[in-house]
């Protein structure tokens, strides 16, 4: 089955809005640039997760999204963000919710091997952290993708009658205060989080333009 690459650019908000298409022929790939930061909070997470105050001091953009997890922090100068939609017939859709994460992390996995960064796929069911229902990269989800035991690929998916929305990020640097300054927390929850989520996560430093490259191109070459 081929792949179809779309390259998009605009708001996150629209970017979250997009539906998976009923009569979606092939796979596709989105490879997003948004125009502007944002906090990007789950499914189940409500508004009021937030701080207010805090994103409008930031000038952060703060909207959810459909898939679940918790909270993100998107900087277009410091993440790479693609999202995957497999229609129902595509042979790399999986009933098994758990198993049909795995092939898009092995992509990541392939795509990093080519910057020489060894990485660990995680096959395990959703890791039940703390601070995992409010930040997504405070916990593990099946197909995510590690380095040195630290998230490195943070996978979240959306599914309909109409197939799977796999939504991925990774950074250049982790820093859990990134998010955590724009969350409506006690100073010492904030203080207690930054000091457990500091080694959860990881980046890959210089090589974002790269690792972008390097992804676009495996996930451009399934079969």
């Amino acid at each position: 089955m081929s792949v179809q690459l779309r390259h998009v650019t605009g708001s996150i908000a629209d970017f979250h809005a997009r539906v998976i298409p009923d009569d979606l022929a092939e796979a596709e790939v989105w490879s997003f640039e948004p125009s502007a930061p944002a906090l990007v909070l789950g499914s189940a997470q409500d508004p009021t997760t937030a701080d207010a105050a805090a994103t409008a001091a930031a000038g952060v953009d703060v909207v959810r999204r459909r898939s679940g997890g918790g909270a993100v922090h998107v900087d277009p100068a410091r993440s790479v963000w693609v999202d995957v939609v497999v229609p129902r017939h595509d042979e790399r859709w999986s009933d098994d919710v758990r198993a049909s994460t795995y092939w898009l992390g092995e992509a990541w996995q392939r795509a990093l091997a080519r910057l020489g960064i060894a990485s660990e796929l995680y096959r395990g069911g959703l890791e039940q952290t703390p601070w995992g229902r409010l930040v997504c990269f405070a916990a593990l989800g099946p197909g995510e993708v590690l380095v040195g035991d630290r998230k490195l690929v943070g996978i979240s998916q959306r599914r309909t009658k109409a197939g799977a929305r796999f939504q991925c990020i990774a950074y250049d640097r982790w820093d859990p205060y990134d998010v955590l300054d724009l969350l409506d927390l006690t100073a010492a929850d904030r203080a207690a989080a930054g000091a457990d989520l500091v080694d959860r996560a990881t980046g890959v430093g210089p090589h974002l333009a790269e690792l972008r490259t390097a992804i676009l191109e495996e996930l451009g070459s399934l079969p």
